[in-house]
């Protein structure tokens, strides 16, 4: 394993996140670079999950055009919306934000950032018929964190920036209380049965 791609992923161990946010290691994709390592995330709220995602950590050294660097960052994020949120025109645009405002509070650099933004709905029929319709809205991107240090990037800083993304889709208030111009999902407590 090259040097940089272990002070990456030990940067990415050594991150201080959020209590609500459970992380464990995962199996990484095998085919989209030389080096890779994944995580799974929750936000957990007593037996409820208020959202997931999985953060990939890229790694080719010897570049790749697209990233425009030798490493790059790969997420999926979702939570389940109440469906007035979800009807809402400028979501797609909100979540996305959240993401670029999520890195840029942390005073990150990061280029060659794109994704998707979806909305899914969900009306169930037959004999699952007393559940509540559900909406879903899952956040898919990827960046080039700037690389410093010897050409590894602030991997710890850029998964803080991740849960804080995360924690937020989930509707949590953000950690810093002072930023008054954030916006949150209202908070979903589990699934609901009208």
């Amino acid at each position: 394993m090259p040097p940089a791609f272990l002070a990456a992923v030990d940067g990415l161990r050594s991150a201080r996140l959020r209590p609500e946010l459970e992380v464990e290691a995962t199996r990484p994709p095998q085919r989209l670079a030389p080096h890779a390592y994944a995580l799974e995330a929750a936000v957990v709220d007593g037996e409820d999950d208020l959202a997931d995602g999985r953060l990939v950590l890229l790694h080719d050294p010897a570049g790749h055009d697209a990233w425009q660097g030798t490493f790059r960052l790969v997420t999926l994020v979702r939570a389940e919306l109440e469906p007035e949120m979800a009807a809402d025109p400028l979501l797609p645009e909100v979540c996305w934000s959240w993401l670029t405002g999520a890195l840029e509070a942390r005073g990150l650099s990061y280029g060659e950032a794109g994704g998707t933004v979806t909305r899914a709905g969900s009306h169930y029929f037959g004999a699952l018929s007393a559940r509540r319709p559900a909406t879903q809205i899952e956040i898919r991107a990827s960046w080039t964190p700037k690389e410093w240090r010897g050409g590894i990037p602030d991997t710890a800083s850029h998964l803080m920036a991740w849960g804080d993304l995360l924690c937020q889709i989930a509707g949590l208030p953000p950690s810093d209380l002072s930023d008054a111009a954030v916006v949150t999902l209202p908070q979903r407590r589990g699934p609901q049965v009208s």
